[in-house]
């Protein structure tokens, strides 16, 4: 996928799809200037909204 299709999808810039590359936020690899990102990598990170499922997130409910 481009830059330009994964902004279009998110509706953000691409100025600020770079920076979640950079940041390590979206999935991506740099190749030299350019920014690779496959589909793949992609769908699965919108379908678990950017969290990694190794992630040391406690997602256990609590009582209040």
């Amino acid at each position: 996928m481009t830059v330009e299709e994964v902004a279009r999808r998110l509706n953000i810039g691409r100025q600020t799809v770079y920076a979640m590359l950079e940041r390590g936020i979206l999935p991506g690899i740099r190749l030299g200037q350019r920014w690779l990102i496959t589909r793949h990598a992609y769908e699965q990170w919108e379908r678990t909204c950017g969290m990694r499922s190794d992630s040391a997130v406690d997602t256990t409910p609590t009582q209040s």
